[in-house]
């Protein structure tokens, strides 16, 4: 692994005029066997904070009132699925879903759970959960998909939008390269529904002229050459990495790809993109960032995440209230856009979309978990059972997996953890889950701690 002293002994972009030094110097190795169809790019839609599946996409009307709660189930365009009022439409687009409803593990911490959802790996690590990012952690899937299926395109194959995730005075673990080193750190976008959106490091220093970057990028070319530098056995790693930096900084595509601004008004107007004023808090950005997502995917990007933001699922007290005025209605708009926007463009057959978070939340209202509590308008943390929805690639479409029991507590058929959800990832993306990563001690790890759900992979 690469530290970062030895990056900066390298000498890194600044060389060169760049700020990108992070971008990932992928190596191909051992692409399996194309034995069935595998989705091209993926878009993994974060929901952290932990969504509440029986008000959303598992609902109980025959519960009691404090479980199954105020919103009625309507029909989708699945025979026999139901799913909340609340996401009308989401009703038409699950024809192009699957949804899985027995998702289970037993980790009620939202920074050990988001860790087990983005690696597939267990969170605990010598009788302790792994609460804050690490060197040593596992890296996440988009990281790994960079290592093993890289694209050799200018675009950086993992990229993260908006933000990194954090929580608690740290970021949370399972976002950067791990292990793999820090070249395989997702590319972070920032906000693209902030005004006078900018890519930060892509743009060429406006005193930069390009015939002065290339002259900068041969005088690094002949030292690194040369020098003693050469002779280093991270030199090679980084290479690629310089490459790919300065096509990025050049390419005239890549840069288009981060342009909103192309899309024509009424792409826009679909996903509530730039709808700040109209969707209010937290998830005002998301018609952005799925468009966004979109962009990138299209232009090759391997696998895209997108977060929700910092517990914007997290409803310990005002459920309804958060549900009806701040998450649902953007919610609703933007993801709904995007699985439509896929298909109608065709390119849900090569795009894997996941949604999903790292738990649920308690099936009756005020049912106490977790430190935080719930009020009696309010629901805890729950991870007994939870839903998850994939779609895309080789995901048959209008599927329905596992089953929650009458309460949502706990399924009552097929259960799976995340490690399974990860692995079906994996699979659907053309990797082996149980293939073997070693990290720097040469010990080796399996990708997923889990095994892909044959069902939803056609088989």
């Amino acid at each position: 692994m690469t530290t970062r002293r030895q990056a900066l002994q390298i000498g890194g972009l600044a060389t060169l005029g760049l700020s990108l030094p992070e971008l990932i110097d992928a190596d191909d190795r051992h692409a399996p066997p194309r034995r069935q169809k595998h989705a091209r790019s993926c878009i993994l839609f974060f929901m952290e904070g932990g969504p509440a599946h029986i008000d959303l996409w598992d609902p109980k009307p025959s519960a009691p009132v404090e479980i199954r709660g105020k919103y009625k189930p309507i029909s989708t365009s699945i025979p026999g699925l139901q799913i909340s009022e609340r996401l009308p439409h989401w009703a038409p687009i699950m024809k192009h879903l699957s949804l899985v409803r027995s998702v289970s593990h037993n980790i009620v911490d939202h920074n050990a759970s988001s860790y087990y959802t983005v690696t597939g790996q267990s969170p605990l690590r010598a009788g302790q959960l792994i609460r804050r990012p690490s060197r040593d952690n596992f890296p996440p899937i988009g990281s790994v998909l960079a290592h093993l299926k890289p694209t050799r395109q200018p675009l950086p194959d993992f990229i993260h939008i908006p933000q990194r995730m954090f929580n608690c005075g740290s970021f949370i673990p399972g976002q950067l390269g791990g292990f793999l080193g820090f070249p395989f750190d997702p590319f972070i976008t920032g906000d693209p529904s902030s005004g006078n959106f900018q890519v930060p490091g892509l743009q060429r220093h406006p005193r930069l002229s390009a015939q002065r970057l290339d002259q900068r990028r041969n005088l690094l070319s002949r030292i690194r050459r040369d020098g003693p530098l050469d002779t280093l056995p991270v030199t090679a790693e980084f290479q690629g990495q310089y490459q790919r930096a300065y096509d990025l900084i050049t390419s005239p595509q890549a840069r288009r790809a981060f342009q909103l601004e192309d899309e024509p008004v009424g792409v826009r107007t679909r996903y509530g993109a730039f709808a700040a004023g109209r969707d209010s808090g937290k998830l005002a950005h998301l018609g952005s960032s799925l468009l966004l997502a979109r962009r990138l995917i299209e232009a090759g990007v391997r696998l895209v995440t997108v977060w929700a933001g910092r517990q914007v699922f997290d409803t310990h007290r005002g459920h309804y209230a958060e549900l009806d005025n701040v998450i649902g209605p953007p919610l609703d708009r933007a993801f709904s856009a995007l699985v439509e926007d896929l298909a109608e463009r065709g390119l849900l057959d090569e795009t894997l979309v996941v949604a999903l978070g790292e738990f649920g939340r308690t099936p009756r209202l005020g049912q106490i978990t977790s430190s935080a509590g719930a009020t009696a308008d309010g629901r805890d943390h729950w991870a007994r059972c939870y839903s998850v929805l994939l779609g895309g690639g080789p995901i048959p479409a209008g599927q329905l997996f596992g089953a929650s029991d009458t309460l949502g507590a706990y399924p009552a058929r097929n259960p799976v953890t995340p490690g399974d959800i990860a692995a079906t990832i994996y699979q659907a993306m053309g990797l082996d889950p149980q293939r073997r990563l070693r990290d720097p001690l040469n010990r080796p790890h399996t990708l997923a701690a889990g095994n892909p759900i044959t069902p939803l992979l056609g088989g």
